[in-house]
């Protein structure tokens, strides 16, 4: 295999300062350029023809320092508006579209979930925020999760109990909203697994009362700023990728087409900054992001999280983080590979054996939503996977 001048490996432990990312050629990063080359040529006809998986798409691989991948296809934005009779997007003229590129924002939806954990992470390496201490103990008024003894870990592990969502969109207003998660008990027995948003809720509520500041306040101090990711924040993003024509009945809302504001209704009516969806980045911030935590929580001079802590969030069940999961990982899973999906079309895994990563953005969602089909994620994450010389 080629030498990968300057990777920091499964780990990074000991170093003072993780190489940065730079454009490199597949052989440099010891990847086959063929496998590559079946990976981009996927991308692309996943946003072609009349009914595409999604109207545009930008994936980026790499491996330890270097990107081997960089490629857009599609539109950011190709549809004026969804028509039910026809069951098609009204499409815009092509002088009217807007191509995607390498560098174009897309909703991120539940990939804020991870930033929400690497958040929730460090304030437990601070000392500030205890691993296995009661919900309770830091947000008594949230009676419901503190009559079950709900704690940080179950939040972080989606074992809390709590179900899925609740229609905070529905409600008059913040106090409402508010009422609605504090009296929310869980449903199924806490220790037992089920994925829920309100998990992530429930973190940034007890992340904002550890701290004093808010959630959006400590992505951008703890995450992004240090590792220079100046693309990626709560939104509105004004230039991002076009998400739905939202109106009922296939959505919970009816807000017409959207970009640029968050997809997710709940984070909409929580005012675009929530624990589980709002934030907006490009490939390669997120590319950023997967090399701190390859490297063992550095990247460059700045480090988010020391070694121990990152090998915990990847310790399973994982926290925040999915660990070795087919569906989506393909044939990176099975080794150790953590990631996690969003609604709108995105994905992000990293694998730790191979030093490798891999960020898939789309907008699926556009013009409309439509039955989840994560297919597509683990064909090109195998295709990186067999790469791998």
């Amino acid at each position: 295999m080629p030498s990968l001048e300057g990777t920091c490996g499964a780990g990074g432990r000991g170093q003072l300062s993780a190489p940065r990312l730079r454009a490199g050629t597949p052989e440099r990063a010891g990847l086959d350029p063929v496998e590559l080359g079946h990976l981009v040529g996927e991308v692309h006809a996943l946003t072609a023809g009349e009914r595409p998986w999604a109207a545009g798409a930008v994936v980026l691989a790499g491996r330890g320092p270097l990107i081997a991948v960089a490629e857009a296809a599609g539109w950011a934005v190709r549809y004026a508006s969804y028509d039910p009779q026809t069951d098609t997007g009204v499409e815009l003229p092509p002088a009217a579209r807007v191509p995607a590129t390498v560098d174009t924002p897309f909703d991120l939806a539940s990939l804020t979930k991870l930033f929400t954990s690497v958040a929730a992470v460090q304030q437990i390496e601070r000392g500030t925020l205890g691993m296995d201490a009661r919900v309770g103990y830091y947000l008594p008024e949230f009676v419901g999760a503190a009559a079950y003894g709900v704690t940080v870990r179950q939040l972080l592990t989606h074992t809390s109990g709590l179900r899925p969502e609740l229609p905070l969109y529905d409600c008059r207003d913040d106090r409402a909203r508010l009422a609605l998660l504090r009296a929310e008990a869980p449903t199924a027995d806490p220790g037992t697994y089920r994925y829920s948003d309100l998990n992530m809720l429930l973190l940034q509520a007890v992340l904002e009362r550890v701290t004093g500041r808010t959630l959006d306040v400590l992505v951008h101090d703890g995450i992004t700023r240090p590792l220079g990711m100046t693309a990626t924040a709560f939104g509105p993003c004004p230039g991002a990728a076009a998400t739905e024509d939202q109106r009922r009945p296939w959505a919970k809302t009816d807000r017409g087409m959207l970009r640029g504001v968050v997809h997710d209704e709940n984070a909409w009516a929580l005012g675009g900054v929530a624990g589980h969806a709002g934030l907006f980045s490009t490939a390669p911030d997120l590319a950023v992001f997967c090399r701190a935590l390859l490297c063992g929580g550095s990247y460059g001079p700045a480090r988010i999280l020391g070694p121990d802590f990152v090998e915990l969030l990847f310790t399973p069940p994982g926290l925040g983080f999915a660990l070795d999961q087919p569906w989506f990982m393909g044939e990176l899973a099975g080794r150790g590979a953590a990631g996690h999906t969003g609604f709108t079309g995105t994905s992000l895994v990293l694998d730790p054996a191979t030093d490798t990563f891999l960020i898939l953005l789309a907008n699926t969602v556009h013009p409309r939503r439509r039955p989840p089909n994560s297919a597509p994620r683990a064909a090109l994450a195998t295709h990186l996977a067999r790469s791998v010389i």
